[in-house]
């Protein structure tokens, strides 16, 4: 336990230190810039975007060389990330967390990346992680900012752990009785003092969304920033939207363990577009737009009165990300993967809405669909299906997904076409046992669109790379095809 006196002391160092965090910020908001995708966009077209639309901030969830290269005297504040996988060998090796910080912080710092921030794992402590990572975050938040202070840097590049929201929790659902969870409770008030003494932020990622995803009986409203028709009533508090009610669960967490002015980030807000049946445009742009307008106004939330520094996410779909929480995962960003914004957004810096990404090279207007001639009980049907759903991204089809109203074939289709397009339109990706054939006819519909990729400078089909001869090709195709046909009988 922390002393009364010590408790008083840690408040006045942290009010000093979120002071000199406030006037040393950069305004505006951030965006997570994932790249778990088959076909990245040039970084620095990324960049670009970034800048055409008024981001400021980007949170990266590694240090790509790529990436960091295109963000050389962009004046984008950059939060660089350390994955998950890495953390126990930081955590044993001082060493090892001063050749990162050496290789991934300094040389980038020094040469016009405006590093602010590094994230030390990504919610390390998720519930569905069984506790892999509770023993080496914090030895290895502490041996990154030793490397830091090593480097002469940790006055302008500050340490964080962005955690995801469920650390904390209230029994009752009222913010004022949010504490953390009883499981890493004094773990997390030992990362709490070490980011105090040290000048850091807390990081905080907090989906609504999946709030509505998780409970059937949660109203729908409450999930966003128009007013609803069941606020939460915490004492003389009212809360309308379930984000401030989120932030302030946790500010009363910090607040009852002596950390009530800890600056806070909040490093994953937003809303996806398709997979679930409240995954869609006219949410997402209503959850974004809700927010920055929230935000926009500089009043904060009833606990943390003024600005709030937050990241959106995500800027891109990523096709390569894994869909174990639901299909939704492939589609939090604000723009496709190519570049294309969804929606309009008032970010507060422009008033023309969003711009699209610039010099985008596109593949040939061809898509790979299902032959009409050939009949749906063909036997290869079912194995082809489920072949190119498997290796390629079929989480658009779906109940009240944005390819819901396609009928049996067209389907089919749109799996032959994301399977093909993947692999860079080669010919033997569209074969399919025969049932498949190319057109120059745009198969998509109103909501429903049938893909082509961008170019990449992969010289290989991603999913074919490496394999030249196209009779082997053939042959592994007709090979899964079988597998997949014995494991039905």
């Amino acid at each position: 336990m922390i002393s009364g006196t010590m408790k008083s002391f840690y408040m006045m160092k942290t009010l000093f230190f979120s002071w000199i965090l406030m006037v040393g910020s950069v305004s505006g908001i951030g965006a997570n810039w994932g790249t778990q995708t088959s076909h990245p966009l040039p970084p620095s077209t990324v960049v670009q975007l970034l800048k055409d639309d008024g981001f400021q901030k980007v949170k990266l969830f590694d240090a790509e060389e790529g990436t960091m290269n295109a963000l050389r005297n962009s004046r984008i504040e950059v939060m660089v990330g350390i994955p998950n996988d890495m953390l126990l060998t930081l955590a044993t090796n001082v060493k090892a967390a001063e050749k990162w910080v050496s290789q991934n912080v300094s040389s980038y710092f020094n040469d016009g990346v405006n590093i602010r921030y590094v994230a030390v794992g990504n919610e390390p402590f998720l519930q569905t992680y069984n506790g892999s990572f509770i023993q080496s975050t914090l030895p290895a938040l502490q041996n990154i900012q030793g490397a830091l202070i090593k480097t002469g840097l940790s006055s302008q590049v500050k340490v964080t752990v962005p955690l995801n929201a469920d650390v904390y929790e209230s029994k009752s659902g009222q913010p004022s009785d949010g504490d953390f969870r009883s499981d890493i409770h004094d773990l997390m008030l030992n990362i709490i003092k070490f980011l105090s003494d040290n000048g850091a932020p807390f990081t905080v990622n907090i989906y609504p969304f999946i709030s509505l995803y998780n409970d059937p009986n949660f109203p729908v409203d409450y999930a966003f920033f128009d007013g609803t028709s069941s606020p939460v009533v915490d004492g003389s508090t009212t809360y309308y939207n379930v984000f401030d009610a989120n932030h302030d669960t946790l500010i009363w967490a910090l607040r009852k363990n002596g950390f009530g002015n800890l600056p806070v980030i909040v490093g994953e807000i937003g809303w996806p577009t398709d997979g679930d049946m409240n995954a869609n445009l006219n949410f997402a742009q209503k959850f974004i737009q809700g927010f920055m307008t929230h935000i926009l106004t500089g009043q904060g939330t009833p606990m943390r009165p003024g600005p709030i520094d937050a990241y959106l996410f995500s800027l891109i779909d990523e096709d390569e990300k894994s869909i174990q929480p639901g299909n939704f995962e492939r589609h939090w960003g604000v723009y496709t993967f190519d570049g294309i914004p969804k929606y309009q957004l008032n970010l507060g810096m422009r008033n023309v809405g969003l711009a699209r990404a610039k010099n985008i090279r596109y593949l040939d207007k061809k898509w790979c669909v299902f032959k009409p001639t050939t009949s749906l009980n063909d036997a290869n049907v079912a194995p082809s299906i489920s072949y190119a759903c498997a290796n390629a991204d079929c989480t658009s089809l779906g109940y009240k997904t944005s390819c819901g109203d396609l009928d049996a074939m067209g389907n089919i289709s749109y799996a032959f076409n994301n399977y093909y397009q993947k692999n860079d339109q080669d010919e033997v990706a569209c074969g399919f046992n025969n049932l498949a054939t190319l057109t120059t006819k745009d198969p998509s519909t109103l909501t429903c669109r049938f893909v082509i990729m961008i170019e990449t400078d992969s010289g290989l089909s991603w999913r074919l790379k490496g394999v030249r001869d196209r009779s082997i090709i053939v042959v592994y195709l007709l090979y899964m095809s079988f597998m997949f046909l014995i494991t039905l009988f």
